[in-house]
Parts: structure tokens; sequence; C-alpha cells
């Protein structure tokens, strides 16, 4: 059997869809599993042994399109058509995903028709997964892409935790880090997502007063290194950061081996949940019931309920323009009772690193 899952969107949405691909590869060992995903995300996916062949769509953003990208989309139709694959599952709830579902001449074809109403064109050539509007509004998107992949494929109804192998994660290098330590993860492109520099600096001061190093994740973005810089001096007495030279499976590494993660709702954070690494994720106006971290010990830390509506009730323009909002709203003291709390409910992890450190030393 040959299936194909296609998921357009962002890195962590790819992350996202790997329980749905964990639960296929064990309901059907034999079966050959192809992955389309839009160039930036494959890297993320390198820690999941269920991927038999992993290609990539051009970017969603118009401006970096061109004939040259028109032709790569016409050779990735021509490459999927020519599989002749059983089903093929749309993931991303995107009309692009659609059309390469579709041209990939699959046998039978599978999306998600719950967000936004699908024209009869697409009714009739999709199996269309159609929830509850009450379980739409809880349903997180890993359940969601798994209960699409159940409409073609018997699975059960337990739905995995993300994956990450542990034999596919690279040992970081890079700096200094000794056991227990704490990875935050301050940075993202979003300003609705940011808090506070400052709040950053003193959350590391007081872990490292509990006995924690804090390691400061950053991705290449000269923004995120700066800020981790920042945060790097700012909390001192042992802080490293990786200044945006660790890429995904050098980061899941530390996280695999961290005590805690504290981030916000960003791709790192579903990499932790990858890794089992309990988390305290900061949320802005995004949907928490969507994106929580999946199946792994974790707080969510947010601005008040009515804050958070005000939000959504804004363009992502506007979002982006009231940015402060988040900072202002997310206090410290929340999100160190969040870490208080995960800490002392995952001690039992801890006191395994720590003897595991040992015996290895």
């Amino acid at each position: 059997m040959r299936l194909l899952f296609i998921k357009l969107r962002h890195i962590g949405d790819a992350l996202i869809m790997t329980p749905t691909l964990t639960a296929v590869r064990r309901q059907f060992p034999h079966a050959e599993i192809w992955v389309v995903v839009r160039q930036g995300c494959e890297g993320i996916l390198a820690g999941c042994p269920a991927i038999d062949r992993l290609l990539t769509a051009a970017p969603a953003e118009k401006w970096n399109r061109g004939l040259l990208t028109l032709g790569a989309e016409v050779r990735l139709a021509a490459t999927l058509r020519r599989q002749r694959f059983d089903c093929a599952f749309e993931l991303g709830d995107s009309s692009r995903g659609r059309w390469l579902a579709w041209l990939s001449g699959a046998a039978r074809l599978a999306t998600d028709g719950s967000l936004r109403p699908l024209n009869s064109w697409w009714r009739r050539r999709f199996a269309l997964l159609e929830l509850p509007v009450v379980e739409r509004k809880q349903c997180h998107r890993a359940r969601k892409d798994f209960l699409v992949a159940s409409q073609l494929l018997a699975m059960g109804d337990e739905v995995p935790p993300l994956a990450f192998a542990r034999e596919r994660m690279a040992e970081w290098t890079g700096a200094a880090v000794r056991r227990p330590f704490v990875v935050f993860h301050p940075g993202t492109r979003w300003l609705r997502k940011r808090w506070a520099a400052a709040h950053w600096v003193e959350l590391g001061r007081r872990l490292v007063a509990r006995g924690f190093q804090i390691v400061v994740s950053a991705g290449p973005d000269v923004d995120e290194i700066a800020l981790a810089r920042e945060l790097e001096v700012g909390i001192g007495a042992g802080t490293v950061s990786t200044g945006g030279r660790a890429n995904w499976r050098q980061l899941a590494w530390l996280l695999d081996r961290a005590r805690l993660f504290v981030g916000v709702d960003t791709a790192a954070m579903h990499l932790a949940a990858a890794c089992q690494c309990p988390t305290v994720a900061i949320f802005g106006p995004s949907h928490a019931a969507y994106w929580h971290p999946w199946r792994v010990p974790h707080a969510l830390v947010g601005p008040p309920s009515a804050v958070v509506s005000q939000m959504r009730s804004l363009s992502l323009e506007e979002q982006e323009q009231n940015g402060g909002l988040l900072t202002e709203q997310v206090t410290l003291a929340d999100v160190e009772a969040g870490c208080v709390r995960v800490l002392a409910e995952t001690e039992v992890r801890g006191a395994a690193q720590a003897a595991g450190f040992r015996a290895s030393t």
C-alpha cells in the first residue's frame, strides 16, 4: 500500500502530523509513506522514522514564487502521479494542498471539511471530515489530522504523541551544558506572541537560584539571535545560547535532556512535546485548544480570556500592532508558578536524568 500525506503549512504544523504517521506505520508496517511539506519544514521531520520519502513544495509566500517555482511544482505533481498512491490525505486545509492531492491521481482522497465549507467540486472528490461545532472548537490539530486519516484507514482511537526519535538526535557541542538545565525559547517573528525580555531575564535568574542552568534557544533569524544574547548576558550565571547554530536534531538532543522547556507558542514548543520535555507554554491569542503541547506534562500561561477575545476580534495585522497586550497581561508570577508546578509534577524525570548523568561521567 502506498500512502501520501500533504501539509503545506508552518514548521510546527508539520511536526503535529507525526502522531498520524506513527499510527499509520503501526497499523500498516509494510506501507510506503510519502510526505509533502513546504520548503523549510522538512528539518523538523528528521526524527520521524515513519516517513519513507519526504518531498517539499514551494514556500507559501507569493513574493517568493516565480517561473522556477511553477516548474518545480509541475515536476512535483508529476513525481507524485507516477507513484499511483492508494490514498492521499490533505491535512493543511489549503486549496493548494487539495490540488496537489487530486493531481497525484490517488485512488482515494481525504481532507478536513470542518473549518471552511468546500464547494461541490471538492466535496465530490474528497472524503470530508466534518466535526460537530462543539468538538471542532476543542479538537487539537494532532487529533484532527488523525481523524482525517481515519476516514480511509482503520487505526483505532488512540492518537500517539508527537515523534522525534532519540536515535535521530544529534549532540549539541556548541557550548558547555551541565545538568540540570532549562531550555528557554523566547523568539518568535509574531509580535502578538512575544513576552518581554526583562521578564525572561528575571525568570531565568529565579530558576538559576533554584539550581538550574539556562540554555537559550534561538533560530537563525538575526533578531532571535540578538534576543538570545541579551538573555544570556542578562541572566548570567553560566547561561548559554545556541546563537542560531542549533539545527532541529541538535535542539531535540537538548530538549531530550532538559528538565523543563519554557517558550512561546512556536515550533520549538511542539518539538519539546515530541521529545517528552515538560513544558511551560506562553500563549497569546492563538487557540490553545488547537495548539497546546500534545501528550506531555505542561502548563499553559496566557492573558485573561477577555484580552484574548479582544485580540481575536482583530485582524492579524491589527493583532501585530497590538502585540504589547501579551507582554502587559502575562505576569512573571504566573509563568514562574507554572514552572514550579510542572517541575514538581515531573520530579521523577529529574531524578532519572540526574542518575543517568552521574553514570555517564
